[in-house]
């Protein structure tokens, strides 16, 4: 028999046992819980003959079980107070005032603000239900949360989170590592840097003290040393708390610290899936028509792949472009020592106080799609649509790539 995961919620799946009056053990509908109620959201308000009701969603039923129901009744002081909000939040928008009458004395709110809140409530449990899932997939231990307060758009539909390189079909990214150091204390002499013929990355403070351009050489798998070297930094993964929120000026989605990061320290990974650059040439074009870059040149070394992380991404995903960034691409060498396949690290280039939103040059050395002067070069069949940019630096140079 095939098995492939079910991509209903459980409220969906409870939706449907209850409407067709089947026992499920496994999701929670029992013979105790088949009638059991619970509000998901309020739908609607309206006042009638002195009284105010609200129409309620019950977790777990069908839409067409929704009930209005006295205040009285309720006893979910967040849910009214994510309604009251969202109606007010819609009222500023618009510039409406008060609520319309309607016959027989009955105070209710206007179609279209009822259904602003319904979509509003439902943005609400998708995010939640987004961030559950990414929180579960991540590898490290700082949270990821998601915020949108600036429109209705939910969790991107067709991206899938990861916490390393995924290798297109022929790609093999483990490639050549069978020894490690054997410090004591790293670092020594003949530690994982100095093999390589280069120097230790970071200070005794676990802080980054190379230059831009200079490759990172941790200490692997194989290495003597153990979790609390001094040599074993993007390994472990963000060490912040990150949110994932919707720009308010046409930007879409952008990543800001909740937590204050010090000048020169790792803040996180790019991965995606690792392609050739005649695939990555071949999907930029896609891209350029849709107005989105999510292509990342490894070119330490050569320009044989290159990483996408459109569909398969962490976080970095959605860290926006700036002219005047707070982030810097290092490539990094860990279990994998083959030059064309380095691991992308962001480091921070200053102190970035907690809240502030995560930035980095889709220009850089070694970093995402083309710069203009490289695409001034290419033939007329693979010159690249240039996308406007919307960083607002002082800076800005006008355009993504």
């Amino acid at each position: 028999a095939w098995y492939v995961p079910c991509l209903a919620s459980l409220e969906t799946l409870q939706e449907l046992c209850r409407k067709e009056n089947l026992r499920c053990k496994s999701i929670g509908i029992t013979n105790r819980s088949l009638k059991s109620y619970e509000v998901e959201y309020l739908c609607d308000y309206k006042v009638e003959e002195g009284k105010a009701y609200y129409l309620v969603k019950w977790k777990g039923w069908p839409e067409s079980s929704n009930t209005w129901e006295p205040r009285k009744h309720l006893n979910c002081p967040l849910l009214l107070q994510n309604f009251l909000r969202d109606k007010n939040e819609y009222l500023s928008r618009v510039r409406e005032g008060k609520a319309m009458k309607v016959r027989n004395h009955v105070k209710a709110l206007k179609p279209a603000i009822a259904d602003y809140i319904v979509k509003k409530a439902k943005q609400r449990i998708a995010l939640q239900r987004w961030k559950e899932e990414l929180n579960r997939k991540k590898n490290h231990k700082a949270m990821i949360l998601v915020e949108n307060t600036v429109d209705l758009e939910g969790p991107p539909l067709d991206f899938y989170y990861i916490n390393e390189y995924k290798p297109a079909p022929g790609i093999n990214v483990l490639n050549g590592i069978t020894t490690g150091c054997e410090c004591a204390d790293c670092p020594a002499e003949k530690c994982c840097p100095k093999e390589a013929g280069f120097i230790l990355a970071y200070n005794k403070r676990k802080k980054l003290k190379i230059q831009p351009g200079l490759p990172i050489y941790e200490c692997n798998s194989y290495c003597r040393c153990g979790p609390d070297c001094p040599n074993r930094i993007v390994q472990k993964g963000t060490p912040y708390s990150l949110c994932i929120f919707r720009t308010n000026n046409g930007r879409g989605w952008g990543v800001k610290t909740l937590q204050k990061i010090k000048t020169n320290s790792f803040v996180m990974e790019y991965v995606g899936e690792v392609i050739t650059s005649e695939e990555a040439e071949r999907r930029g074009q896609l891209y350029d028509n849709q107005g989105n870059t999510y292509l990342f040149d490894l070119d330490y070394d050569s320009d044989e792949f290159t990483v996408d992380a459109a569909r398969y991404g962490n976080v970095s995903h959605f860290v926006n472009h700036s002219c005047d960034p707070n982030l810097q691409v290092f490539n990094v060498f860990i279990d994998n020592l083959d030059l064309r396949l380095p691991r992308i690290a962001l480091f921070s280039t200053r102190t970035i106080k907690a809240g502030e939103e995560l930035t980095f040059d889709y220009q850089m050395k070694g970093s995402i799609d083309l710069t203009s002067d490289s695409a001034e070069g290419l033939s007329p069949s693979k010159k690249r649509i240039r996308t406007v940019c919307k960083c607002g630096a002082v800076c800005c140079r006008g355009y993504l790539n």
